[in-house]
């Protein structure tokens, strides 16, 4: 792998870690919305992962290839005053946990951070390769 393949790699996993970032972001803006685009409670989203080739030298990165639904079922709330309540009282709401959105976006944002000084120390030991005949 050359030096020049790492800004390959970095770049891949910084495009895909903001994807993530945009994904949680979205979680949690939505968290409390009682209905999604489709009528329905939203979902949560998350994103999936995978190594991608990402220059002819064989240098894997990341890429995202899918951004999911979250399985897991609507978190029912009771509030028989709510226009969506059901015959019940219960109004169905998004299924985003806040703190595992949190999470999330911690580490996403590390991940983000790590590629960027990645970046950065390879800029740096080209900068000083090019001195070296100095």
């Amino acid at each position: 792998m050359s030096l020049f393949s790492i800004f390959n790699v970095a770049a891949s996993g910084m495009a895909a870690q903001s994807q993530r970032l945009n994904t949680v972001a979205s979680n949690i803006a939505n968290a409390e919305s009682a209905t999604g685009p489709d009528g329905q409670a939203y979902k949560a989203r998350q994103v999936v992962f995978a190594a991608q080739a990402v220059d002819s030298a064989g240098s894997t990165g990341v890429a995202v290839t899918q951004v999911v639904d979250d399985p897991n079922p609507p978190r029912m709330m009771y509030d028989p005053k709510h226009p969506l309540a059901n015959e019940q009282g219960y109004v169905a709401m998004p299924n985003v946990n806040p703190v595992e959105e949190m999470v999330n976006m911690i580490s996403a944002s590390r991940a983000y951070q790590n590629n960027v000084e990645t970046l950065n120390a390879a800029k740096t030991l080209l900068q000083k390769t090019l001195t070296i005949g100095q």
